[in-house]
């Protein structure tokens, strides 16, 4: 039997990037992407795109819509406006608890289907200040899972893989070049236009490593 790999997949630059990544290291893939009430569908239209291109046999779609209510966050409350410039501390459009939210239901996915490692696309380096992407939580949340699952408890490891964490936005490009992923099937705008702002703090991020890689970004933008 082949080794199975779960990948939170949002459609973003990054989590497709570790599709790529999961692939090149021998994988099969079982893509997971959440509807969390976030402002647009977009980000799920694309992953689905992505999870066409690289011909998943399955594709979870779970709904999360619920932390709509919970709020607290630019991305799940629409009286609270995405910001277009760089914020001091924490931004507001960290989302409260997403990542140990997403890693939780991943690794159970992984664990249904015997999966040995959960994929995800975060980065301690060119990312927008959030708690959840940090080494620290990484650890202890791989740690909790095989602590929290059956599978953890008899032997069978579940690993958090986090192929990005130390590199910037520049190099997490250049990977996926090398790897031919499909950035022109990928969304990273928190506004979810057709067309990308190009002025949120996740455009401006993806058009910098965009450009300090020496590349185009295939998607468009409204600037």
């Amino acid at each position: 039997m082949n080794k199975k790999a779960v990948i939170v997949l949002s459609g973003g630059l990054d989590s497709t990037t570790c599709m790529g990544i999961a692939k090149a290291e021998g994988y099969d893939l079982y893509p997971i992407t959440f509807h969390y009430g976030q402002r647009h569908n977009r980000e799920v239209e694309q992953a689905i795109e992505v999870g066409k291109y690289y011909g998943v046999a399955d594709h979870r779609i779970v709904d999360l819509t619920f932390l709509k209510d919970i709020g607290g966050s630019a991305l799940t409350d629409e009286k609270v406006e995405v910001p277009t410039e760089a914020e001091e501390g924490i931004p507001v459009t960290y989302v409260p608890a997403r990542n140990m939210i997403f890693l939780s239901l991943a690794s159970a996915y992984a664990e249904v289907i015997g999966a040995t490692a959960v994929y995800t696309g975060v980065s301690a380096v060119d990312y927008s200040g959030y708690p959840d992407c940090r080494p620290e939580f990484i650890q202890s949340m791989e740690e909790t899972i095989n602590l929290a699952t059956k599978a953890g408890v008899t032997g069978k490891n579940i690993s958090v893989e986090t192929p990005l964490i130390s590199l910037s936005k520049k190099e997490t490009i250049e990977k996926g070049l090398s790897l031919e992923v499909p950035y022109d099937l990928t969304t990273s705008c928190y506004n979810g236009k057709e067309a990308a702002c190009g002025k949120c703090d996740s455009c401006v991020l993806r058009l910098k490593g965009f450009n300090e890689a020496g590349a185009v970004d295939p998607i468009a933008y409204e600037i």
